[in-house]
């Protein structure tokens, strides 16, 4: 009979070949949350979606580009999808904290669906004018954020809290992957089908989704005597909340100063070319330093096994996003193409950690009638916050060079980490949580 310490001298008697073996295997990604039928759905829909929805953010510059020749049109498509990502984003957390969300997500992603074939219709039948697909454009990520703080919401009432970060994780690696491979595939299909075409498939990826979510339970408001409205009101309590929560204030914070600050994305076109060579619309160093920081992002969605292991999120975090303030920095001093990519693909695995971390904050600390509005205000800083950077490393790269504006921007990133941290020092000795409250 065996004795108590018979799995100790087992695990003793392992060969070193099998001992790695089960440490890399530890150290892949943990798919626990798949095992919940509900959640898997939804990732495994979100797999074609994400693609889809890649083919039409190649598709609206393309067809605007098409239709008037300039790239200032162009440029329009940041202004008329931040706005409504903004407003609806915050109105749309509210929502989701008064209603039973996956309704919202029904609506919301069929919204998206209809505006991708309204979009296909203008571009095939020739019908539209550039404001008419800009203002497409706008409902569509209108929609866009009203679903997205829904369904960062619903993950927490299908998964048990130490799964929240592999869930995270999950979801992330899956839409770097497709910010990756769709816009491969639309290179790939325009020449084949047209551009047009390309919204026709977004439409039809969409409906994985819509079939995932109509097979959700219902997850309506958690109970309260209370009656739900979600107007400006409820939209300002959002606010004042994640200002009484430190823990939320800072991963808010946070993150501003990391994308706000490091983002050097603007600066690539003029590095690519004068410093690697590109011609001046762009070639290869341009791709592969625009694939380099959602690369990042994958291995580290792949390799993200362990996270579930970490309990003190909050100096995690923090050292994720001064790891990306490394890699950004070093970015721009180097004058290596390999050695560029390297670096951008540090920073994109760093992000990743800081994202999946951040979120499990978010849905941790955030009660449920709540997290609706805490997901769109976190949504409104992912997005805003790279969107600030374009508008000061452009003009910073023309005075200064761009490798040295993105080298600043990464050394700020640092130093602005460190102080947000040291003034509220209860996100550094934030742990997650043993049980879901």
């Amino acid at each position: 009979m065996a004795g108590p310490d018979a799995p100790t001298r087992a695990t003793e008697s392992e060969s070193p070949t099998r001992r790695l073996g089960r440490a890399l295997r530890g150290a892949l990604t943990d798919t626990r949350p798949l095992r919940t039928p509900a959640y898997r759905r939804l990732w495994a829909a979100g797999i074609v979606t994400v693609v889809g929805a890649q083919l039409s953010v190649v598709a609206v510059p393309a067809q605007i580009y098409e239709l008037t020749g300039s790239s200032t049109y162009v440029g329009l498509t940041g202004l008329f999808g931040l706005v409504p990502l903004v407003v609806f984003g915050l109105w749309g957390g509210a929502i989701a904290d008064a209603i039973d969300r996956r309704t919202l997500l029904l609506f919301s992603g069929a919204g998206i669906a209809l505006s991708s074939l309204a979009l296909w219709v203008t571009s095939a039948g020739g019908v539209g004018s550039v404001w008419l697909v800009l203002t497409l454009f706008a409902l569509q990520s209108a929609f866009l954020a009203v679903n997205q703080p829904a369904r960062s919401a619903v993950i927490p009432r299908l998964l048990p809290p130490d799964q929240l970060p592999a869930a995270n994780a999950l979801s992330m690696t899956v839409f770097q992957v497709g910010a990756i491979a769709g816009p491969l595939l639309a290179g790939v299909l325009i020449p084949v089908v047209g551009l047009s075409t390309l919204y026709l498939l977004d439409a039809i990826a969409l409906l994985a989704t819509l079939w995932a979510t109509w097979k959700l339970p219902p997850v309506p408001p958690a109970v309260t005597t209370e009656r739900r409205r979600a107007g400006l009101r409820e939209v300002a309590a959002g606010f004042r909340y994640a200002a009484l929560h430190k823990v939320l204030l800072v991963s808010f914070l946070i993150d501003i100063v990391a994308m706000a600050l490091g983002m050097p994305r603007v600066v690539f076109p003029q590095i690519a070319h004068t410093l690697y060579g590109d011609p001046i619309e762009g070639g290869f160093a341009l791709g592969l330093m625009f694939a380099a920081i959602p690369v990042g992002m994958v291995v580290a969605g792949l390799f993200s096994g362990w996270l579930h292991r970490v309990h003190r999120q909050g100096v995690a975090v923090t050292i994720a996003i001064c790891t990306w303030g490394l890699g950004v920095a070093l970015f721009g001093l180097t004058g290596s193409l390999w050695l560029a990519v390297l670096f951008l693909a540090l920073a994109g695995g760093a992000d990743a950690v800081s994202s999946i971390f951040r979120n499990s904050m978010l849905q941790s600390v955030a009660t449920d009638e709540m997290r609706g509005r805490m997901q769109g205000v976190f949504i409104v800083v992912v997005a805003g916050g790279p969107r600030i950077a374009d508008i000061w490393h452009g003009p910073a790269a023309d005075l200064i060079g761009p490798g040295a504006a993105a080298s600043v921007g990464g050394f700020l990133v640092i130093a602005g980490a460190i102080a947000v941290v040291a003034r509220f020092p209860e996100f550094w000795r934030y742990r997650a949580p043993r049980e879901w409250a």
